[in-house]
């Protein structure tokens, strides 16, 4: 064969090899811009933020929650950065700002499959590629702002590193792993070192150097990695105080606060859960509805009471902390703890827990946390396949040091990642939000293909008749029992019938595994999403009231209209108690908003005193106050004393934080 006949096939084969691929990319593309329009501005706070980004050099570093500067984002910068990049070319939009996470997750397509494809194969790079794609949780979180989907691309980039550090035991490519890893601490914190020990493991024990200076090159990788994750961070404490934001979310208004309060410690447990409020008032969780609705009722009385967003809750009076009585909901309702939550929703069936955050979301913790509402709906479709498979794939010889084995490397890598991941979030009884199991959706399709080429038939069978018996199960769950729910199940008969064909015995079996998640998935892009909190779509039983809440938390024209012909020349357009109720405010006028209280209205951001001389000095005019978040009792009574309820401008705000009072203050 001539070299010209021998270049001819390998671009053959290359580009035979690629059309799967490209179909896989393609398919992800379709699936992540459907009905792209119903975003909206996606989450607010966040498109605030890069709205305030693009005013000055000065917001952009720190990366201000609005355009005065006033605090800054809970969050490190670098999604952040990404995102105004892309709005400072294309526009300020919820669509825009999302951009880079649709398209990292259309990138991650190709790259988890070459990676999967370096220890199992081809068919399984293609087969962990698909089952990502169809993962649901993976679809609606690329389709926000949030930033999760920018980490999962930069961790599969890290984890491209630390293979080829493993496999060629170039030091180089270990210390880009960890420069990459310190890259996605920047942009969700701890989040990103969930699969450090997954990476380290990988190169410790499979890496063909001494033990000695595999451990001394882990060193100096974790020494960068350290520098990298905290360079931001030490610029920002580094500035004097009053040269910058408050530190959003911090409570002492540092980054290493936030690092290790907000984004840390309150990570793993709740440490306000049935604590008063500091104002000796309502407990903190509980909503002033739920405590108003048993003012005037003895403790187990029925009650009721209803949400900002229209949503009518019932329950027990039931004591809560500091001695109160709350309106406790009953099973299958939004928690207490979680109604100043813009879109609180408690999975039908899903008992919410007013001691653990977001509960409405991720359930409470425990072994069944990811196979139970409201959490399965997310990513766990092929969770027992992926779990049990990852175990099932470390067989085959004896145990060798350093590791050989292609299928005992993915395992450390991949089963590591998952383990991880499902084991940490399942114990955690803090802040979890849905949208966090992200993380699994790359080792969980890279463990489900690697299972499928590794597996015999028998095993292979049992394994998928076990995770889709918890299929049926979980779509149980969220009131729904689709007829066509048969059809995996015949697939998956076929495929046993046809099991000496093992092509068309794989084909059919990974079609039964795969039918509800794609349903699943495509509900999801298909139905109108969650802006603030990413979701997988919730089910048929979602109360009407629930569903539509999102629609309806923005102010009203003449509000607006009133605020800018009344604040010329005023530095602010207005104060509110927090990024809950001013990012509206920012986004429809691009002006300076003062968030007293910082993203929850926990931070003093300013006090009252601070108040009063802004207002002195011409800075402020105006302050929109009330709702849930009434900041501190301090404000309040200033408000009482030397401002005016401001009469005939409809605020129209029907979201968390209803019931508002505009505030004239000063001439």
């Amino acid at each position: 064969m001539s070299a010209s006949d021998s270049s001819r096939n390998f671009w053959q084969g290359a580009r035979k090899r690629a059309l799967p691929v490209i179909a896989l990319m393609l398919l992800s593309l379709g699936l992540h811009l459907v009905n792209l329009k119903t975003i909206g501005n996606a989450n607010e706070y966040y498109t605030a933020a890069v709205q305030s980004m693009l005013q000055s050099w000065h917001n952009f570093f720190f990366v201000a929650a609005e355009p005065g500067a006033s605090v800054t984002v809970d969050k490190p910068p670098l999604g952040l950065w990404i995102e105004a990049a892309f709005a400072w070319v294309f526009g300020v939009s919820g669509v825009v700002v999302s951009l880079p996470n649709i398209l990292a997750g259309v990138l991650s397509v190709p790259l988890l499959y070459a990676l999967v494809k370096r220890y199992a194969g081809e068919a399984a790079g293609l087969i962990a590629a698909l089952v990502m794609t169809l993962t649901p949780v993976f679809l609606a979180t690329n389709r926000n702002n949030t930033m999760d989907g920018m980490l999962v691309f930069t961790l599969l980039l890290a984890a491209w590193a630390f293979v080829q550090a493993t496999e060629s035991g170039r030091f180089r490519y270990l210390l880009l792993g960890a420069f990459l890893l310190g890259l996605g601490f920047n942009i969700k914190m701890w989040q990103a070192f969930l699969p450090l020990p997954a990476f380290y493991a990988l190169y410790f024990f499979g890496a063909r150097h001494t033990w000695g200076r595999k451990v001394f090159y882990l060193g100096a990788a974790s020494v960068l990695l350290l520098g990298v994750s905290l360079s931001w961070a030490f610029i920002v404490d580094s500035t004097p105080p009053d040269r910058r934001p408050y530190i959003g979310s911090s409570g002492d208004n540092t980054v290493l606060g936030l690092m290790f309060g907000h984004n840390g410690l309150s990570r793993l447990e709740n440490p306000r859960a049935g604590q008063p409020a500091p104002d000796g008032g309502a407990p903190r969780g509980a909503p002033q509805q739920a405590l108003e609705a048993c003012e005037d009722l003895s403790g187990r009385a029925k009650c009721g009471f209803s949400l900002p967003n229209g949503a009518y809750i019932e329950g027990t009076c039931l004591a809560a902390g500091g001695g109160e009585l709350a309106c406790t909901p009953s099973r299958g309702q939004p928690a207490p703890g979680n109604a100043g939550n813009p879109q609180g929703r408690s999975a039908p069936g899903a008992p919410a827990s007013g001691d653990v955050p977001f509960s409405q979301e991720t359930g409470t913790p425990g072994l069944t946390r990811f196979f139970t509402a409201p959490l399965s709906r997310q990513a766990s479709w092929l969770l027992p396949f992926a779990l049990l498979g990852s175990l099932l794939i470390l067989g085959g010889g004896p145990l060798r040091l350093p590791v050989e084995s292609p299928w005992r490397k993915a395992f450390l890598l991949w089963g590591g990642w998952l383990w991880t991941c499902v084991v940490f979030l399942s114990a955690v009884s803090g802040i979890f939000h849905a949208y966090y199991t992200i993380m699994l959706a790359p080792p969980l399709g890279a463990l489900v293909g690697t299972a499928f080429v590794r597996l015999s038939r028998r095993v292979l069978f049992g394994l998928s008749a076990l995770t889709l018996a918890f299929q049926t199960f979980a779509v149980s769950q969220y009131g729904l029992n689709p007829a066509w729910m048969l059809l995996p199940w015949a697939l998956l008969g076929m495929g046993i019938a046809l099991r000496r064909s093992r092509a068309r015995m794989c084909a059919l079996t990974l079609a039964a595994l795969l039918a509800l998640p794609a349903w699943w998935s495509v509900k999801t892009v298909t139905t109108t999403p969650d802006r603030h909190l990413p979701t997988a779509y919730l089910g048929e039983a979602e109360p009407d009231s629930l569903r539509k809440a999102p629609a309806s938390d923005s102010y009203t024209a003449p509000l607006v209209d009133f605020l800018q012909s009344h604040t010329q020349g005023v530095p602010y357009l207005a104060a509110t108690p927090s990024s809950q109720e001013g990012a509206a405010l920012v986004l429809a006028t691009g002006r300076p908003v003062l968030y007293m209280g910082g993203f929850g209205g926990q931070d003093e951001v300013v006090t009252a005193a601070d108040l009063q001389a802004m207002v002195a000095r011409g800075e402020l005019r105006y302050v929109l106050y009330g709702g849930q978040r009434r900041g501190q009792p301090e404000i309040a009574a200033w408000l009482e004393a030397s401002c005016q309820p401001v009469e005939g401008v409809p605020i129209g705000r029907s979201g968390p934080d209803g019931g508002m009072q505009l505030y004239a203050c000063g001439p």
